[in-house]
């Protein structure tokens, strides 16, 4: 089975790069790159960078030019406070974007941009306790205004990527695993990571750590259903 690694957010490369020193660091046209030897198995790993561009222009080259049999993002992302804990890992299911403001029509652009995943490749039993969900994605941390309305539309955590990522993914018909860690918590009147980025990077990097012992194991159980 062939794999590729795409890590999203600056923090989130930082922490792979201090996981793995020994990564030999090349470039791409959309980021930097690397092998990575993770237990048995070598891995191409991209910095897709963060946000919706970024993201989708990386899952596109990385479909066009690596023809994997299976693309995997590992992340963070901001659980909302009552339904997510610190250090949850999310399976993102679905996905919608709603950041997009059209003002002269009457597009769905909520549903255009939505994405459901198909995960009918998953073992079963999942090889770790995981929480399932919707992640909205937006070119914005969450804002605490809008924590009521994405819990409303049944999200359950939010990020900057994943949308971008699963709609371009669906569109090729690739096979795309989404985990995100919860490394911070908002309500509908503050994040406790804002104005804060040493906390997020500290807990970033202990999510990286954990996401990347359990990638083994997913590999594992994943590849007899490919």
């Amino acid at each position: 089975m062939k794999a590729v690694l795409l890590v999203s957010a600056i923090a989130e490369w930082k922490a792979a790069r201090r996981i793995f020193p020994e990564m030999v660091i090349e470039a791409s046209p959309f980021g930097e790159t690397a092998l990575l030897r993770l237990g048995q198995r070598d891995l191409k790993i991209y910095h897709s960078g963060w946000g919706k561009i970024s993201s989708a222009a990386m899952m596109q080259y990385a479909i066009d030019h690596d023809r994997a049999d299976l693309y995997v993002n590992l992340g963070t992302c901001g659980g909302f406070e009552g339904v997510l804990e610190l250090g949850d890992i999310v399976l993102v299911e679905q996905t919608f974007i709603y950041d997009i403001v059209e003002l002269m029509g009457d597009l769905d652009i909520k549903s255009y941009y939505a994405s459901s995943l198909d995960l009918s490749w998953l073992p079963d039993p999942l090889p770790y306790p995981i929480r399932r969900g919707i992640l909205a994605s937006a070119d914005s941390d969450l804002p605490p205004s809008k924590v009521a309305y994405l819990r409303k539309e049944g999200a359950i955590a939010g990020d900057w990527e994943s949308g971008a990522l699963a709609w371009v993914a669906r569109k090729n018909g690739a096979r795309l695993l989404i985990l995100r860690g919860v490394s911070d918590l908002v309500n509908d009147q503050a994040g406790e990571a804002y104005d804060n980025l040493p906390l997020f990077e500290e807990r970033t990097l202990g999510i990286m750590q954990s996401l990347f012992t359990q990638l083994p194991r997913w590999l594992g159980s994943i590849e007899p259903n490919l």
